[in-house]
């Protein structure tokens, strides 16, 4: 995802950054929001600010929140903030924000956002430490669990659905180590292992299972030469180095990491993971590689796949399985699945973000219109078997997450929450599906009134853990915010 100056695909389209920060109350609805859903929808992605580097990657953008709030079948607001690092106050005009950071490593964070132990917390790649958010998205500062965090939180924690403990394998960009860690769900940090690597790699997502933390030492590699070419973004294919999944016990802190061998390949998002009679399951979106290089310019990389890893820890074999060659990212399951065996999975496919994939970073325009379809996809795994709902060439569809329905304990029993583009009002909807009946009507369709690029991934924070209340959540002060801020913009 790597381009230089105002040609990258990242600078334009449906990628294409929004300019203020934008506050609006009683947003208009089609349908009806279900009375249950009491919280925030928010989506966390890069939204340049300011001058770039010349070399710019799409991963150092600026991150911006956007969120809508939900409450008795209405929806309250529509808010986005970008997260109020230096470089982001210093375009702004703001005064000066003083805070520490890990290892000098003070990077974008704008690859997700989640809420832990009463905190919500956006998060970002190769180790700058999570910003806390207050429930009206106003940055609090970096948060370091008092002190205790050694490394930055992976961008793809996972919760364990039984205990409410939050794990993390967080690196530094460079670093030839990675740290896991625990944090219980009180928010304190009850566990912090160094895990050592042959090289420097970049590990953007692990899983987890009841038993097992599984890790990818993956063929995309930290690239010294490259960061002393002044590349911000250093990573590269080492079409030498050896991919593997690595086995880490929960319960034994002692115990080392068992290693099983793979063909060389990808791995952005886990799907999920669970295990029985020692016997670990993996699904994944696989690509065939990742910053690979050709005459000096990245190139693309193949279509994304969802694939599954059959890991024998008894015997020590691993056994890989294609099950749908569609191309498809960003897989969301029902997170009181995560760790356990789940029979659904939901995942989407972008236009623009294909044609990335497939062409590298060339102009979007070259791309045949046949590309560019928005599809959200069901996966019923147990089958084998796959619903696909297209949603149109401009939908510019994102992740779409799981919310479980009150009271339910089934799986699948809630509703899919994505942002989709509204081309008939060059803006951004907030849709709501039934995820049982995947090709029904829709539920509702909250109307935003600015539009949403396409970013990266989000979560649905419930009311009673939805961050600390630092300033009030009226409509006078929020609409001052947005005032002030875009005179500073302007400005």
């Amino acid at each position: 995802m790597r381009n230089t100056g105002a040609r990258s695909p990242f600078r334009k389209g449906s990628f294409a950054p929004v300019a203020e920060e934008v506050t609006a109350f009683d947003l208009a609805v089609t349908g009806s929001i279900p009375t249950d859903l009491d919280g925030r929808y928010l989506r966390n992605g890069p939204n340049p600010i300011g001058v770039e580097h010349a070399r710019f990657h799409y991963f150092l953008g600026a991150g911006m929140i956007h969120g809508v709030r939900l409450r008795d079948g209405r929806a309250e607001w529509y808010r986005n903030r970008w997260v109020r690092q230096s470089p982001v106050t210093r375009t702004l005009g703001e005064p000066r924000r003083a805070y520490s950071v890990l290892g000098g490593v003070d990077t974008a964070s704008n690859i997700n956002v989640v809420g832990h132990a009463g905190r919500i917390l956006s998060l970002g790649e190769g180790g700058t430490l999570p910003f806390e958010l207050d429930a009206s998205l106003e940055t609090v500062g970096p948060y370091d669990f008092d002190g205790t965090l050694r490394a930055g939180l992976s961008a793809h924690p996972k919760t364990d659905p039984e205990t409410g403990d939050l794990h993390t394998v967080g690196y530094f960009s460079g670093s030839p180590s990675v740290e896991y860690c625990v944090v219980s769900a009180r928010g304190q940090l009850v566990r912090s292992q160094s895990i050592e690597l042959p090289t420097a790699t970049m590990m953007h997502d692990f899983a987890l299972t009841s038993e097992h933390v599984i890790l990818f030492d993956l063929p995309a590699k930290f690239s010294a030469l490259a960061a002393a070419a002044g590349d911000p973004f250093p990573f590269r294919w080492s079409s030498a180095a050896k991919a593997r999944l690595g086995v880490l016990s929960r319960g034994d802190e002692r115990a080392d990491v068992t290693w099983f061998d793979i063909d060389p390949v990808w791995i952005y998002h886990t799907v999920n993971a669970f295990e029985a009679d020692n016997v670990i399951t993996l699904d994944a979106i696989t690509h065939p590689s990742m910053f690979a290089t050709r005459r000096g310019s990245i190139e693309g990389h193949g279509t994304p796949s969802l694939e599954r890893f059959t890991l024998d820890l008894t015997r020590g074999t691993v056994v890989r399985r294609r099950l749908d060659d569609t191309p498809q990212e960003f897989p969301r399951i029902d997170d009181r699945r995560s760790g356990r065996r789940n029979r659904f999975a939901y995942t989407s496919s972008a236009g623009e973000l294909v044609a990335t994939w497939r062409t590298g970073p060339r102009e979007l325009d070259d791309v045949p219109d046949s590309q560019f379809d928005n599809v959200l996809f069901k996966h019923d795994l147990d089958r084998g078997s796959a619903q696909a709902r297209r949603l149109g060439t401009d939908a510019a569809v994102g992740e779409a997450i799981f919310v479980a329905r009150a009271g339910s304990t089934e799986e699948d029993d809630g509703y899919l929450l994505c942002y989709v583009h509204n081309p008939q009002r060059n803006a951004s909807d907030l849709l709501i599906l039934s995820a049982q009946d995947f090709g029904g009507d829709e539920l509702a369709r909250i109307h935003l009134p600015a539009r949403i690029p396409l970013g990266l991934h989000g979560s649905w924070i419930p009311a009673h853990d939805d961050g600390p209340q630092t300033g009030p959540d009226r409509r006078e002060h929020h609409t001052a915010m947005a005032r002030s801020t875009k005179e500073n913009w302007c400005r």
